[in-house]
């Protein structure tokens, strides 16, 4: 597990987005917000409990909880509720009013070395977004000293892969269709332009590269 990947404090609670529910208007409405956190995050901390009570895996941490239910690509029951709150949590704070702009700093650099220009970065990580089949995720990360795209089916996080989450952008329809109905491409190419957090993503990049310094010390 990418050890620099940000713990969830209160596991099997519903956190809140960290920002008030209509503060991505008009790009992410109210609307859209109370049903996708308000009830489907909500049922997945409920779900979630309920599976594990009385198991070996109640109170241990999400992320651990993650790892284990994954049991190396044979996941049980309980994956799925569990991977969905953290993409969740993952996914509010991959986000921010005012969001969109340009990445700058050690983020910038790596990007410009990595994929030539932050425009052709994102042209493939909009590809990954609209080509995953279906429900799932694309995600920016940071995997063996560069910056990648990732895409991952239904629940399927970079938790269970070892490698450092940057930014995600959910494609469960359920994510844009009170807002975009069908129009996946639309509501993808919003979150760049308008939604995505790079402060949140060079803040987590800034956490791996030290990871991966202190554990090249050991």
């Amino acid at each position: 597990m990418a050890s620099s990947t940000p713990a969830v404090a209160a596991p099997l609670v519903l956190n809140p987005p960290p920002y008030s529910l209509d503060a991505l208007e008009p790009y992410m409405s109210k609307t859209t917000l109370e049903f996708h956190w308000g009830k489907h995050h909500r049922a997945y901390v409920d779900n979630l409990k309920k599976q594990i009570a009385g198991t070996e895996l109640n109170g241990l941490g999400l992320e651990e909880i993650i790892v284990k239910s994954y049991n190396g690509g044979s996941p049980l029951p309980s994956f799925n509720n569990a991977a969905q709150v953290w993409n969740h949590d993952f996914f509010w704070s991959s986000m921010k009013p005012g969001g969109g702009g340009q990445p700058v700093g050690a983020l910038l650099e790596l990007i410009e070395r990595d994929f030539d220009s932050v425009d052709a970065l994102m042209d493939e990580f909009k590809q990954a977004a609209l080509t995953q089949f279906g429900s799932g995720w694309a995600w920016l990360g940071y995997k063996n000293g560069k910056i990648v795209v990732e895409k991952t089916p239904n629940a399927v996080n970079p938790l269970v892969f070892d490698y450092d989450p940057l930014v995600v952008v959910d494609v469960w329809e359920h994510a844009y269709y009170l807002d975009y109905q069908n129009r996946r491409p639309d509501f993808v190419s919003t979150f760049i332009d308008k939604l995505i957090s790079w402060d949140a993503a060079s803040e987590r990049l800034d956490k791996a590269i030290s990871a991966a310094a202190s554990k090249s010390a050991l």
